[in-house]
């Protein structure tokens, strides 16, 4: 973390970097829930589903927070 402690901007941006692709990952769980969700109607697999989506949205916001703080620290947009 020497270099990387040293400039926040480019910190916050690796965050982000991380955190969109937790976010892709938790995409990919989606269809799987939403498929067994439509054949079943399994109130456990809307919940999951409820849940992933949930935390998609999450995590896309949280990124977007870090790419606006890595930008007003001088960092890429």
């Amino acid at each position: 973390t020497g270099v990387m402690s040293s400039n926040p901007a480019a910190k916050l941006s690796v965050m982000a970097d991380h955190l969109e692709r937790y976010f892709e990952e938790v995409g990919d769980f989606l269809p799987q829930y939403h498929d067994r969700t439509d054949e079943r109607g399994s109130s456990g697999d809307a919940e999951m589903l409820n849940a992933l989506v949930e935390s998609e949205r999450a995590l896309r916001i949280a990124a977007r927070a870090l790419r606006k703080a890595s930008k007003l620290a001088g960092g890429r947009p």
